[in-house]
């Protein structure tokens, strides 16, 4: 399998104690699937959005078109709309525009709106929280394609990024080949555990030594 396949096979949890046994950034939690929940994983473009209106020296271009025009099936748009301005960062006729063009999904730190359109085209949203309040004369695009941050995380451009309802974890591109081996690791160790409780193993000595043990080599 490829990276991306191999990504999309890997549960969050097994991915985020992944990033921890080698000590990268903790995967990132609270973001909510707004609409067509399900696990979404690919690589991201990145959109900052800023509180104002745009300079009116500026090209007008409306937030995020840009991301989606080089976008496809391996990508997930990343939006900071971490201005704390009740304004979406993310809409219908966007997502509708996504979904033409087969983008995995797009996460927002921040608000989403028209929620009920997204999830009748079933187009996939992971938000901060939901508005129906647009970005007009409320927030503006000031950079695409540049290092953002979704909390204490900093996001770039081509980093791999993998979100389900436990949480959501992004992996630098230099790395993504050790996380992929250390979450496929831990996913077959927990799978074996499972294996022993459906064969009535004690489930003390399961979840006891044999699990912090299975972490503890996680580490190594």
């Amino acid at each position: 399998m490829n990276v991306l396949s191999r990504l999309r096979s890997l549960d969050i949890c097994d991915l985020s104690d992944a990033v921890d046994a080698l000590g990268l950034p903790p995967a990132h939690t609270r973001l909510l699937a707004v609409s067509t929940p399900q696990p979404i994983a690919g690589v991201a473009i990145t959109v900052k959005l800023v509180a104002g209106l745009a300079p009116a020296t500026s090209k007008p271009r409306h937030l995020c078109t840009a991301a989606i025009e080089m976008a496809g099936p391996d990508h997930i748009i990343f939006v900071e709309q971490a201005t704390g301005v009740d304004a979406a960062g993310w809409g219908g006729l966007l997502a509708r525009a996504a979904q033409v063009r087969g983008v995995a999904g797009t996460v927002i730190d921040g608000p989403a709106r028209d929620i009920e359109e997204c999830n009748r085209v079933g187009y996939t949203v992971y938000a901060r929280s939901t508005t129906c309040r647009t970005a007009r004369n409320r927030v503006y695009e000031a950079e695409c394609q540049t290092p953002v941050a979704l909390g204490d995380l900093s996001v770039a451009p081509g980093d791999y990024i993998a979100i389900d309802a436990s949480g959501c974890v992004v992996i630098p591109a230099a790395r993504i080949g050790d996380v992929l081996l250390k979450a496929e690791e831990i996913r077959d160790r927990t799978e074996a555990m499972a294996r022993a409780i459906y064969q009535h193993a004690r489930v003390s000595d399961v979840m006891g030594g044999n699990y912090e043990n299975m972490l503890a080599r996680a580490a190594d």
